[in-house]
Parts: structure tokens; sequence; C-alpha cells
């Protein structure tokens, strides 16, 4: 058995020096699954993507899966990449299975969690109200940096990582706190701001509009106080107000405390995120 990729077409070059290529996944010749692979539009043109491994169900669990990914691992390092990620459903046992044996690991996952009315209580005391414009000059100018550093603690070259935090926040808040669609509230506690929710509204990689969380932060002195779970009540709350019945996020692996946070707040998840160096 000899198994092999072969071109579909043309690599695809973007005018920024991105690239995608399509391969046929080949048996001695014969076409037996496909794959696809670009290069990262959001950590740059150094990152790479494996998007899509197909392998027809009559010719699984012979390896060649493993092959095609390697094979198209060796094409990404050819085009300058020295990382790879992918993206697998959480129901798909056996995608993650193979990438682990292929050497990936998690760096974060997506979470969701369908909403019920009405929406949680704030405990005694503790209000939310909107982010004042001074508020999010002061958020905004650490907001970059510390975003590039939580990817970069994770593995991430500097370069991809701080490409990845400029053009979130580029993208997400062009107009900053007046941007359509996002809400920043800021959680109060006995007069003192103890904590800020970015809340936005979103779509599901379907379609589906729904609620996130971009940002949610306790200040330090105030943590380990529940501080956290009545932010993410309050995020619920802006969530319904705003007529929708779906409220997501995204978090890193290695971030215990929020994951079991999230984990008993009901959010299940929908896909993990992994990678690998090249």
């Amino acid at each position: 058995m000899t198994t092999t990729l072969r071109p579909t077409g043309p690599i695809q070059q973007g005018a920024d020096g991105a690239r995608a290529r399509t391969y046929d996944v080949c048996d001695n010749g014969r076409p037996v699954g496909a794959v696809g692979i670009d290069t990262d539009p959001v950590f740059g043109p150094t990152a790479g993507i494996l998007h899509s491994l197909r392998i027809e169900e009559a010719d699984r669990r012979r390896g060649r899966g493993t092959i095609a990914a390697l094979a198209a691992e060796e094409v990404l390092r050819g085009w300058g990449c020295t990382q790879v990620r992918l993206v697998v459903p959480a129901d798909n046992e056996a995608a993650r299975a193979l990438a682990g044996v292929l050497g990936y690991t998690e760096r974060s996952r997506n979470m969701l969690k369908t909403l019920r009315r009405p929406a949680p209580t704030l405990p005694d005391g503790v209000t939310g109200r909107p982010m004042t414009e001074r508020e999010f000059t002061a958020w905004a100018a650490t907001s970059v940096e510390t975003y590039a550093r939580n990817w970069m603690e994770r593995g991430v070259p500097e370069e991809q990582a701080r490409r990845k935090s400029e053009t979130d926040h580029a993208t997400n808040l062009p107009d900053g706190l007046a941007t359509a669609g996002m809400s920043f509230h800021v959680l109060v506690h006995g007069g003192d701001a103890v904590g800020h929710v970015w809340v936005a509204r979103h779509e599901t990689p379907a379609g589906e509009p729904i609620g996130y969380v971009f940002d949610v932060e306790v200040r330090e002195e105030h943590r380990g106080r529940g501080y956290g779970r009545a932010l993410m009540h309050h995020a619920e709350g802006t969530t319904l107000d705003a007529g929708l019945g779906l409220l997501g996020l995204h978090v890193f692996a290695s971030n215990a405390p929020a994951l079991r946070l999230y984990e008993s707040l009901g959010y299940g998840t929908t896909r993990y995120n992994l990678a690998k160096a090249l």
C-alpha cells in the first residue's frame, strides 16, 4: 500500500500571502479520500490549518488518514509554517484520537449554553452597569497586549499571537465602545468595580445568532469571592435581553478554574481546538 497526496488544483494564493490547497488522498493512485490545508488568516502565514481530512468508510482503519495528515503537515512546512492547528467537533471522538496519535494537544475549546428565563439573579449588593467611556479607554489600553500574552503563554509564537490579538480587536471593535452588537458591562459591589464582561452578538459556524462572551475578568484583588459566577449570570441576562437564547465562549484548556466554572454553570463543549508545532 502506498498512500500519497495528489493536488486537485493549483494553490489558491491571496494578496496577503495566504495559501490554500486541497488534495486527493490516493492509495496506489486510487482516490480514497481528501485533505485540505490553509495558512491561517488570523494568526498569519506562518501558521497552518488542517481544515479537512476525509477517508472513505471502506478504506478506513488502515493508517491512510495518519499518512495523509503527516503529508499535509510536510506541505505546510514547505510553505514556511511553524505551527498547525485543527478543529474537532466535540462528538467526533475518532478525530480526537487520531489527532492525539499525530501529536496534537488541546489548546482551547468552545462552549455553549442554552439559556432559560428568568436570568439568574445577582447576589445581594451586587449590580451590573454599562462600562463608561473612561473605563473602556483604560481597558483598551492593555487588552491587546494582555490577549496576545495569553496566546504566547500557550506556545503561540509572538508574531502570530500579536497578529491574532490585533486582528481580533480591530475586527470586533471598529467603533470602540459604540460598536454595534457589543456590550461592555461592569460588576459593582459596595461601590467598587470588581470586574467586567464583554458580550457580543455573534454567529455559530452554521449561521445561528447567539450571544458570545469575548472577555470576562474579575480584578485580582476581588478574586475568589464568586464574582466570576456573578459576571457570567449577568452575561446571561444581557444575552436574553438582546433576544438571544444561546451564550457561547472560548476558554483555554490550561485555565482549569474557568473550565470548572463554566461546566458548573451548564456550558457544554462544542468543539476542541488542537495545535502542534511543526
